[in-house]
């Protein structure tokens, strides 16, 4: 038999839409022959619709969507994530549609409750298998985190399942698709079954989902890959072995699959949310020059205005990179000298700052003066400003409120500055567009004389590596001390972590790529006294 893979990117709420493309997946499965097509977790409603599911109209809508939906489906099954309201109960679930109506339902046992799940809010544990029969096969399913854990699957296996199917709704990070490959093997090493599993596609909010859907046989090998980040379908082929087999996708280096999901979380956030284009302030550095590329490979040279806005400190280099880059990719540029509207900013405190010597105050006029003209243009265009900075500077408040933090999607939020380097080279084997004296330059926020980053932080080698530690290990200060890192660097840092959480509550959305991003996955408060072995 032949079986089919609905790698959709479905839209939080677009409930017509999501079930037009089911439709449409089915229907194109049908006519390659395929008997049953699988569809990700949630994907009639999209994923994550959060407190949307504490509202009884939406959960109308879904069952709604759901019923219209099964009426239209003829000539295959189709298995397809929903909500489900039960009993006075509200369920992760996945249904069989067949023959014009829902024809079973399962209910997700394992509910993930931490990183950025939250679904015990949401939803009641379910707890009966589900196995239903397509051309004497029997079918079971599991939903995402239900395989995480030994146990569900071998409920399917004891109801009568030969094959697993796996509806996932799983997010993108850094080497997350051998994690789930793991589990998958796991899983088969407890129960013997094959499995098949689906995953979302697509940006939503701070998520990216990356596809990869793939399929395992009964000894742990895979059969099947799929392809990362496109919508996709994907068929397989199953003889008497039960074996899935189909498509192999080439494997991606670690930095395609970052810069993809940039392109992708950018692209999604910007069209799913309407707005006609992006725009960003250039500054001659690499952030900005990486955060420019995304931009224009995610939407097109035509929706991304870069704005230059030099200062008395601004290096001719800058501007020289900056005027090369944007004439390389073709996109709108504006230059806006900056000095009129700091002297008037000087001149206005003149009086209110006789005695003070020149700080970081006066710097941080610079940025939030950038800041305001970036949301004036995106106020009377209506284009969405996109923040340049990167993780390690948020991991240490190099950042200004109110100025570089200004705007409303942060690309790079969740990328580390040694990463952003890689990044920079990987984007210009596919075609050189940042030069290459903006990747090789000393990095400077350029708002003093002859300022460089290390001035004020320990070089970004280190600063990334104690980062990992704390932020995205847990470890402590005295274990990270022993792994072998300055006992100075490390307390600095962290001490830099601690008193910046003010900062990084005020931040905007940016796109996750890791396990541990400052987004729902990271929940500090404010006003604290622990210190951590500090």
């Amino acid at each position: 038999m032949k079986l089919a893979i609905a790698q959709i990117n479905s839209t939080v709420g677009d409930l017509a839409g999501n079930a037009a493309k089911i439709l449409s997946y089915a229907e194109q499965a049908r006519e390659q022959g395929a008997q049953l097509l699988l569809a990700p977790e949630l994907a009639l409603c999209g994923y994550p619709p959060e407190d949307l599911l504490l509202r009884d109209g939406f959960n109308h809508a879904c069952a709604q969507a759901l019923g219209e939906l099964a009426g239209k489906i003829s000539g295959i099954a189709v298995v397809v994530g929903h909500p489900h309201e039960h009993g006075g109960k509200r369920y992760n679930a996945a249904s069989l549609l067949r023959d014009g109506k829902v024809e079973a339902t399962y209910h997700k046992r394992l509910l993930p409750n931490y990183s950025v799940f939250d679904e015990e809010r949401y939803f009641d544990h379910g707890g009966m298998p589900c196995v239903f029969e397509i051309e004497g096969v029997r079918f079971g399913v599991n939903i995402c985190a239900d395989i995480w854990e030994p146990g569900t699957a071998s409920l399917a296996r004891e109801a009568g399942a030969q094959v697993l199917l796996v509806p996932n709704a799983s997010p993108y990070a850094l080497e997350k698709q051998e994690a789930r490959y793991g589990v998958i093997r796991d899983r088969i090493s407890e129960t013997g079954m094959s499995v098949v599993y689906a995953n979302l596609v697509g940006g939503q909010d701070e998520l990216v989902f990356d596809g990869g859907s793939f399929a395992m046989d009964g000894s742990g090998t895979l059969t099947a890959q799929g392809s990362r980040f496109d919508e996709s379908l994907m068929l397989l082929e199953m003889g008497q072995d039960l074996r899935p087999v189909g498509e192999m996708a080439e494997p991606m280096s670690e930095e395609a699959e970052v810069y993809r999901a940039l392109c992708v979380g950018v692209r999604d956030y910007i069209v799913k949310n309407r707005f006609p284009g992006v725009l960003l302030g250039l500054s001659g550095g690499i952030d900005s020059a990486l955060t420019l590329a995304v931009a224009v490979d995610a939407l097109g040279a035509d929706k991304v205005h870069a704005v230059m806005m030099p200062s008395p400190y601004t290096a001719q280099i800058s501007l020289d990179d900056s005027r090369e880059m944007v004439k390389t990719l073709g996109v709108r540029y504006d230059e806006f000298s900056i000095e009129p509207m700091f002297q008037s900013y000087l001149a206005t405190l003149h009086d209110a700052f006789v005695g003070c010597e020149a700080d970081t105050t006066e710097e941080n006029l610079q940025a939030r003066i950038r800041g305001t003209l970036l949301m004036a243009l995106s106020n009377k265009f209506g284009s969405l400003v996109l923040t340049t900075g990167n993780k390690s500077e948020m991991t240490v408040g190099y950042a200004t409120l109110y100025g570089d933090m200004a705007g409303g999607f942060a690309v790079l939020k969740d990328v580390g500055k040694m990463l952003v380097y890689r990044l920079a080279r990987y984007r210009n084997t596919l075609g050189q567009v940042i030069p290459e004296r903006i990747i090789i330059r000393p990095p400077s926020a350029e708002l003093r004389a002859d300022q460089t980053d290390q001035d004020s932080l320990p070089p970004y080698e280190v600063l990334d590596a104690i980062m990992a530690c704390y932020v995205e290990q847990n470890l402590s200060v005295p274990e990270i001390i022993a792994r072998g890192y300055d006992e100075a660097d490390v307390r600095r840092v962290v001490r830099l972590i601690r008193i910046s959480e003010y900062k990084r509550r005020q931040s905007a959305v940016g796109i996750r790529i890791t396990e541990r991003s400052y987004g729902k996955d990271w929940r500090y408060p404010i006003t604290v006294c622990y210190q951590d072995g500090f």
